[in-house]
């Protein structure tokens, strides 16, 4: 619904009825329209992206552990549900406030996750990182790249499955090598 219509056009009723549920259903499950919103954030990323890609394992390796995410978020990103949702949020239409609500539901919670990650691999010795968020975007950015700004003006879509891994294999091995000793 949130797709078709947008944040601010997409109302409870509707949300219900599309359900099949009655407004007091989802009102009584959600609270209000932003907890469903950030709540239908969330579990689309979480699909795609699930926490455990950034739990750490000390024996896996770090490459590995890097390759699964870049995988996961690139497969989020490409999806044309994502693509979509970006365009709603880059509408000039769209208010701050959803703006923010879909970067806390989403972005924040995978900047957040993947510092964590990489704190750990840091404290392992495996990485050297002052900024940890920072380098989160950064790793984020690198697996967005420029394919994702072609399929975000409509120029690539659907990217073939092994020109998507390379670029993600490229976007972790340089990751790596900004962040690891020589």
């Amino acid at each position: 619904m949130f797709l078709e219509q947008g944040y601010s056009g997409a109302s409870m009723d509707a949300i219900a009825a599309a359900a099949g549920v009655s407004k007091l259903t989802v009102y009584s499950h959600f609270g209000d329209k932003d907890s469903l919103f950030n709540a239908a954030v969330h579990a689309t990323c979480s699909h795609l992206v699930p926490d455990t890609l950034f739990v750490t394992d000390s024996a896996a390796p770090l490459r590995e552990q890097l390759l699964d995410i870049g995988r996961a978020f690139f497969a989020l990103v490409s999806s044309e549900e994502a693509l979509a949702t970006q365009r709603i949020m880059l509408s000039p239409s769209t208010d701050d406030h959803t703006r923010q609500l879909f970067w806390q539901a989403g972005p924040a919670r995978m900047i957040t996750a993947l510092s964590s990650a990489l704190a750990q691999r840091t404290a392992a010795n495996e990485l050297i990182i002052d900024d940890l968020e920072l380098a989160a975007n950064q790793f984020f950015c690198l697996v967005k790249g420029e394919l994702h700004n072609r399929m975000m003006c409509g120029l690539v879509s659907p990217l073939p499955a092994e020109v998507a891994e390379q670029h993600v294999v490229n976007s972790v091995d340089m990751f790596i090598r900004a962040y690891t000793r020589p």
